[in-house]
């Protein structure tokens, strides 16, 4: 049985990897390969602690909540209880795939015309009123009562240690919180918490966050009332109270995450599942069937007619996300029509083979400014029994809204920044709604194959989930190839402006600009094109494959099998 299962991980390493070894290796890093756990996440502590809960007893979900709290203490810039979270959780044991909706509502006080009467023009970026209620801890809360075996008090234990002892930054992370020290200084509590005179931590400095672990505490301690009630809840109403926000107690201790079946479209004999709206997973979707109808792996991987191609899909599934999708709730959003075949193929013709269109289409229905912008965490967990979770989360811009509530530790996401002040759109600011979102997690199936992926980066996020699953069913790349792939990224809803990454060859961007393109080139490994992580399972041989993206500080980490 030991040879069986060892042949067929074997076979399918063959197929994917051993027949491109004689031109040089696709991959910077071998996956991950084990018959028990992996966790794959953007920083390796983070990874380590859902590693740990794996070993301790915990399942996939417990190790996700485990990896995605330690990444709220050593990544704080994108990810921490401040923020919202998704996640599809696979559950081996039935085969069904189901999806948390765990983004946070706006206050029920917030109107389009109190912001109006504050002088905004469009909806604010920064301050209060970009603050929505985070729902990440809800999310815990639903994931653990509904899969989960742990509690809290084991679940949490790995990032309360971090926060209380401290940990050293890693590099990327380091880097990152550097761009954002501008913004940490400019409230006392935010500095307080997140800079030592005056200065973000460097590469291998320790950092420690007590207040963020008694924040913690409480909500090991409590759940979910640990954090929508009490200490922690009354420290952020008195700050949107001094700040002149709209939050009440009842905007916290009555929001509720919202169980979701995920949206799905085939490519290629392989079935796609994204979270349906208020996310931008409808994108990837109808990227994916205008792309169907062209042969991309008769194209080639990253040649000038595929990404040509890619491009203008990206365009048109955009122009549609802006136009039509916010909150479901309350508001009926074409979803079935904008995931369909046949308007895919319809699209599919608008797009000219030799000439980039420099107009967002249908230009009339781009009536919202998105913003290019985004800081988040992805991991992906597989556990020995083959229960898988896709889990994304985030503060949206880096830091959030950069405001720290006194004695919590932790920041409030600007999720409101990214609704609209025209009326009528279903992206409208209002009372408890959800705005569009741009963080969402990826699954791919197909046969005894299943894949958690996702890829971070703000609006970059829909474009690349299209570009990794092209990268598996296209041109056949395991897991860890197609992270590493070069990837392109756009990061405006108008113009010919494209950005791409270095490793695609000189000739190639040449003939894209020929094309009409307007390259902007970014360098090998780069942030706009986002960073990911992926773990597939492979049902028939029983083996965990995983992927980390080299874009982060992160890694795939396998659980040991707990010998005496």
């Amino acid at each position: 049985m030991r040879w069986t299962v060892a042949l067929m991980a074997a076979s399918l390493l063959s197929a994917q990897d051993l027949d491109r070894w004689p031109t040089g290796r696709w991959q910077a890093r071998s996956m991950v390969i084990s018959k028990f756990g992996v966790v794959a996440a953007s920083q390796p502590l983070a990874a380590r602690a859902g590693v740990q809960i794996l070993e301790s007893g915990g399942n996939a979900i417990d190790a996700a909540i485990a990896a995605n709290a330690t990444l709220g203490v050593v990544e704080p810039m994108g990810s921490g209880i401040g923020g919202d979270l998704f996640a599809i959780v696979y559950e081996a044991k039935t085969g069904k795939v189901t999806g948390l909706n765990a983004s946070g509502w706006s206050p029920k006080g917030l109107t389009i015309e109190r912001l109006r009467a504050k002088g905004f023009s469009s909806m604010p970026e920064s301050g209060i009123e970009s603050v929505t209620v985070p729902g990440v801890v809800a999310g815990w809360d639903e994931l653990r009562k509904r899969f989960g075996r742990l509690s809290f008090k084991q679940t949490l234990a790995p990032a309360i240690y971090y926060a209380e002892n401290g940990f050293p930054v890693s590099e990327i992370i380091a880097a990152d919180w550097a761009l954002s020290r501008n913004r940490l200084r400019e409230q006392a509590e935010t500095r307080r918490v997140y800079l030592a005179n005056g200065e973000p931590p460097a590469v291998g400095q320790l950092f420690r966050n007590p207040d963020l672990a008694r924040s913690l505490r409480h909500i090991a301690a409590r759940g979910r009332d640990g954090f929508y009630r009490g200490p922690v809840a009354d420290s952020i109403l008195k700050l949107s109270e001094r700040l002149g926000g709209s939050m009440d107690a009842s905007d916290l201790v009555e929001y509720r995450p919202e169980w979701v079946t995920p949206i799905t479209t085939s490519y290629r004999g392989w079935t796609i599942s994204e979270l349906p709206p208020n996310g931008q997973g409808i994108a990837v979707l109808e990227m994916l069937n205008i792309l169907e109808r062209f042969p991309m792996r008769e194209y080639g991987h990253n040649t000038a007619r595929s990404l040509h191609v890619l491009i203008e899909a990206k365009k048109l599934a955009y122009a549609d996300l802006m136009r039509y999708i916010g909150d479901p709730r309350g508001t009926q959003l074409p979803v079935e029509s904008l995931i369909s075949k046949s308007f895919a193929s319809q699209r599919a013709k608008l797009i000219r083979e030799n000439e980039a269109a420099c107009a967002a289409l249908p230009s009339e229905l781009t009536t919202f400014a998105g913003r290019p912008g985004g800081d988040t965490i992805y991991l992906s967990v597989a556990d020995r029994e083959g229960n898988m979770v896709s889990l994304i989360q985030s503060n949206y811009l880096d830091f959030g809204s950069a405001l720290v509530a006194e004695a919590t530790g932790f920041v409030l996401q600007n999720r409101g920044g990214l609704f609209t002040l025209e009326p009528g759109h279903p992206n409208a600011a209002g009372p408890r709604r959800r705005p569009l979102h741009t963080i969402i997690p990826g699954f791919l199936s197909n046969g005894s194959r299943r894949i958690s992926f996702g890829i971070m980066g703000g609006w970059n996020q829909g474009q690349a989930h299209a570009q990794f699953v092209m990268n598996v069913v296209d041109h056949k790349m395991n897991v860890q190839q197609a992270l590493e792939a070069a990837r392109m990224t756009k990061r405006t809803f108008e113009g010919c402006d494209v950005s791409i990454e270095s490793r695609v060859p000189e000739s190639v961007r040449r003939e894209l600009a020929g094309k009409g393109h307007q390259i902007e080139l970014l360098g090998p490994y780069s942030k706009p094109v986002g960073g990911g992580q992926a773990i597939e399972r492979n049902f028939e041989s029983g083996v965990n494959l995983g992927g980390s993206d080299p874009r982060k500080d992160g890694a795939a980490m396998p659980e040991a099998p707990g010998w005496k």
